[in-house]
């Protein structure tokens, strides 16, 4: 058993730590076919948190009768701004354990509260799908999710669209707007890190971006939305896992509204996904109330609850680093004023403590 680990105890469960190339190809593998498991808890995720972020991670499985019944891949983050904590996963909108069997779940979720304890970090957070522990704190109001089945036929994708976004996206049509899968992450970080400053929160590395294209491969593409003149408009980097699309980071000009290059977008998203045989269009996390929340549920997209479950260990309530939080709302205002080169220069240092 690799050092650091705990005994969990039972004669038919062992817990190992993800630390080889032979391991991860098992791992992915287990991922693969476990339907608990999301593309977040793929094994590349490890070398991104400690390449990009150099955050030290625990990815533990867990083994019956030598073969994989469980994972649950962590990563510690240290910040003097957002406090010290053991999250499954930073940048993940899901996480938690993902496992065949509730000995292996069991195992792996005693062990991550054993490294926390270890480690003295404040909290232990998991991002799970569904609720695992009733008496756990959780946080269940403040992000959902958005899924809906892609329809084999194009058409019937289109007429599922509400009548009144149908008309944005053939709105987009009608302007002449060009969608290209591009090769670098070059113009969607130029729209995405304007965005975000608009918005008032830093942007992550272009390196990250670059990052996550060279780990995963053709699992992780970039579609650009141009006007008929080629200038840029909107861009969205998604994930690809299974039968499921996720569109995950995006970024527009502030032209991109009046065009409707967004709703464009995520239906050229949507097209293409049909033609390639797709099943499931993930929207992704948002916040209740937003303006995002808002244009999924015009989508026809129905909201599901994430909860997020928590450990507290030196501190008396679960945290708040988010964009409501009221206590931020000054640091905000104050990002929106910042040049943008500035800004771009140090958000990452800001937002790799975060996630």
């Amino acid at each position: 058993m690799p050092e650091g680990l705990s005994n969990t105890g039972s004669p038919t469960v062992r817990l190992l730590a993800l630390d080889d190339a032979v391991t991860a190809a098992r791992w992915e593998a287990f991922v693969q076919a476990c339907p608990s498991a999301t593309f977040f808890h793929r094994a590349g995720w490890q070398r991104i948190m400690r390449g990009v972020f150099r955050h030290a991670t625990y990815f533990l499985y867990a083994e019956q009768d030598g073969r994989i019944q469980g994972v649950l891949p962590l990563a510690e983050v240290r910040s003097r701004l957002f406090g010290h904590s053991l999250v499954g996963l930073p940048f993940a909108v899901y996480g938690g354990v993902a496992a065949t069997s509730d000995a292996a779940a069991d195992a792996l979720e005693a062990e991550a509260q054993a490294i926390a304890r270890r480690l003295g970090v404040a909290h232990l957070e998991l991002r799970n799908v569904v609720r695992r522990h009733a008496d756990w704190p959780a946080q269940t109001d403040l992000y959902v999710t958005f899924r809906k089945s892609i329809l084999p036929d194009e058409e019937a994708n289109m007429l599922a669209i509400p009548r009144k976004q149908r008309a944005m996206v053939r709105k987009g049509i009608k302007n002449g707007l060009v969608a290209q899968v591009d090769d670098t992450v070059d113009r969607f970080f130029a729209l995405y890190a304007d965005n975000v400053h608009r918005h008032g929160t830093p942007a992550l590395s272009k390196r990250y971006f670059q990052a996550l294209k060279q780990e995963f491969g053709d699992d992780c593409d970039v579609l650009t939305v141009s006007s008929p003149d080629g200038k840029p408009l909107s861009s969205v980097l998604s994930f690809y896992f299974r039968d499921e699309i996720l569109p995950y980071y995006a970024g527009d000009d502030e032209a991109a509204r009046d065009l409707a290059a967004n709703d464009f977008k995520y239906w050229e998203l949507m097209r293409r996904a049909c033609a390639r045989g797709l099943k499931v269009f993930d929207y992704g996390r948002s916040k209740v109330g937003t303006g995002p929340y808002a244009f999924k549920k015009n989508w026809g997209f129905e909201p599901q609850p994430l909860h997020y479950e928590y450990c507290l260990y030196k501190r008396d309530a679960i945290p708040q680093n988010n964009p409501t939080n009221p206590k931020y709302r000054l640091m905000i205002e104050t990002w929106r004023r910042m040049p943008l080169a500035l800004a771009n220069r140090i958000g990452p240092f800001v937002v790799r403590n975060l996630g």
